[in-house]
């Protein structure tokens, strides 16, 4: 789709605000005392992270990329994917995309942050940390180092897993073979890749099924991506949350440092900032070094 990096910057803004929105929800509704999915299990939050990833996939994904997650961005652009001028106007999107999201929980659920008296529970439906933490000083080396290999692998598995769906999908050979056969022919004037084509063009060359087909193919793995998203959450989200995404925590965690007990309740306590590096730091190495990995493997 052709559109203007300002729609793609915009795309990003409210694909990651409906991330939160959905994600950072549903643990609210899972972990605030008095609502109506109060301890209904970790499988609730782990549905809302996988279709909070999954449905701005499929509205967003034509657009922007929907990368939704500066460490994704940054990876993309380390391995030459994406262009560096339209890195920091990406992750800028992203975080106030995240802080907004999560403006609407508060909005939403007050009244149950008033109720709620654990902290970790109240700061749980904002950012993360890992359950190694038991609030002593003494826990929170191991709580960093587990912290730190959970968001990594986990985000590693992401992004390498993320690539591959989208990338070796079903049918993802068919373009590059039309390509190199439009080449080939050399028609004066003519396009010469399947992407500078209009409709009309397709049908005249006959094309118009395969490549209906393909994009068939790839809306499927984006809706695959919110069941990688629900399946991390499920299999490694039990130590930290998991965060997976600078975006996805950060944001969330200065809308909670700022915001008075009056609003999140007497049992609000601190963001936990000697945390916070991990969350940022281990998905950006993870997502760097993953999609380096899969370009040098299959690209």
């Amino acid at each position: 789709m052709d559109v203007s990096w300002m729609t793609k910057y915009l795309a990003e803004f409210l694909g990651t605000a409906i991330l939160i929105i959905l994600g950072n929800g549903a643990v609210a509704n899972v972990d605030l005392k008095g609502t109506k999915g109060f301890a209904s299990g970790w499988m609730t939050i782990a549905w809302g992270y996988g279709c909070g990833v999954m449905i701005p996939a499929l509205m967003f994904g034509n657009v922007s990329g929907n990368h939704i997650n500066p460490a994704f961005t940054l990876g993309l652009a380390v391995s030459g994917f994406f262009p560096w001028a339209h890195v920091a106007q990406y992750i800028v999107a992203q975080i106030l995309g995240a802080i907004v999201g999560q403006a609407v929980i508060v909005m939403v659920y007050r009244p149950y942050y008033l109720k709620t008296t654990n902290s970790n529970h109240i700061l749980g439906t904002f950012s993360t940390i890992d359950n190694v933490d038991d609030g002593t000083a003494i826990s929170r080396r191991g709580a960093t180092i587990n912290g730190f290999l959970n968001e990594f692998f986990g985000s590693f598995v992401l992004f390498f897993a993320a690539l591959g769906l989208t990338k070796n999908f079903f049918g993802a050979e068919i373009i590059p073979a039309i390509d190199k056969l439009l080449a080939a022919q050399g028609a004066k004037g003519a396009a010469t890749k399947v992407a500078d084509m209009d409709i009309a063009t397709k049908v005249q060359q006959g094309i118009v099924g395969l490549t209906t087909g393909n994009a068939g193919s790839l809306a499927v793995a984006h809706l695959a991506l919110g069941f990688l998203v629900m399946t991390l959450v499920a299999s490694l989200g039990g130590a930290t949350g998991p965060g997976l995404n600078p975006a996805r925590d950060l944001g969330p965690r200065i809308l909670h440092a700022v915001l008075p007990k009056s609003i999140l309740g007497e049992s609000k306590s601190d963001s936990k900032w000697w945390y916070a590096w991990v969350p940022v730091l281990a998905p950006i190495l993870a997502g760097i070094s993953a999609i380096a990995l899969f370009k040098i493997i299959f690209i």
